[in-house]
């Protein structure tokens, strides 16, 4: 009966070892599995925010592509607008500048493709105003009675001595055509770096004085004067009165 004890103590003892060593292998076995489970995870994890920065970047990288293509077209249609309005001065400079007189409107279009050339040097924020009062109706506007080049001084010095930079600053043109008279008026603000104390400008200057008094005597009107820190160049030249000259040249 002892014997028999022993036996199944033994036997008992031999299985709670057997269900114990069961029981750690198994924890051991899920505590395995969990850490797989959670490297999975993490991978998963670092995967997916892979993924999504890939999409991010995807995102952006064509946004920012794309913003440097419109810089660079900006850019390219602003030289390629600067070079078509050279190319419509040098023609004219080349080939209706050799005609002795060309019509208001030829040397207008002229004045205009020379102030987009010279608009590339100016910031977005400076004020140019640019205005016409024409009548294009009249038949003097389309006839060739005025002398080429004549307002290439005028433009060409305000962008030279216009205040680019300061607030304020600013270039007003004025185009005029009425009753057979061409008009131009040009102001700016003088910059304080280069001021413009005398009244008449140079050799450009003098040699338009010169020509308008040799083509068209007493039938222009030329001033240049200065305003607080506004420097005005205003000319006026009746075509009629001059066409009329020519046709009676006793008058």
């Amino acid at each position: 009966m002892q014997s028999l004890f022993v036996l199944i103590s033994a036997s008992v003892s031999i299985i709670l070892i057997m269900a114990v060593m069961f029981l750690l292998n198994r924890l051991k076995i899920e505590k395995r599995q969990k850490k797989d489970v959670e490297s999975r995870l993490k991978e998963l994890e670092i995967k997916t925010n892979t993924v999504h920065l890939e999409v991010l970047e995807s995102k952006l990288n064509p946004h920012l592509f794309k913003n440097i293509l419109n810089s660079i077209q900006s850019h390219a249609y602003q030289t390629y607008f600067a070079l078509d309005k050279l190319a419509g001065v040098l023609d004219y400079i080349l080939y209706e500048s050799r005609n002795k007189f060309v019509t208001p409107k030829e040397e207008i279009d002229f004045a205009m493709n020379l102030i987009e050339i010279n608009k590339i040097k100016v910031s977005p924020l400076f004020e140019l105003k640019i205005k016409t009062k024409i009548d294009e109706q009249e038949p003097l506007f389309h006839q060739k009675l005025l002398a080429p080049l004549i307002s290439i001084d005028f433009i060409e010095n305000a962008f030279k001595h216009a205040d680019l930079q300061s607030p304020g600053a600013f270039i007003s043109v004025v185009f005029e055509f009425k009753d057979g008279n061409f008009g131009l008026t040009v102001a700016n603000k003088i910059s304080s770096k280069t001021p413009m104390k005398k009244e008449k400008g140079g050799i450009g200057a003098q040699t338009l004085d010169q020509r308008l008094r040799i083509i068209y005597k007493d039938n222009f009107k030329l001033e240049r004067f200065i305003d607080d820190d506004v420097y005005i160049a205003y000319l006026k030249i009746n075509l009629l009165g001059y066409k009329n000259q020519m046709s009676d040249p006793g008058r």
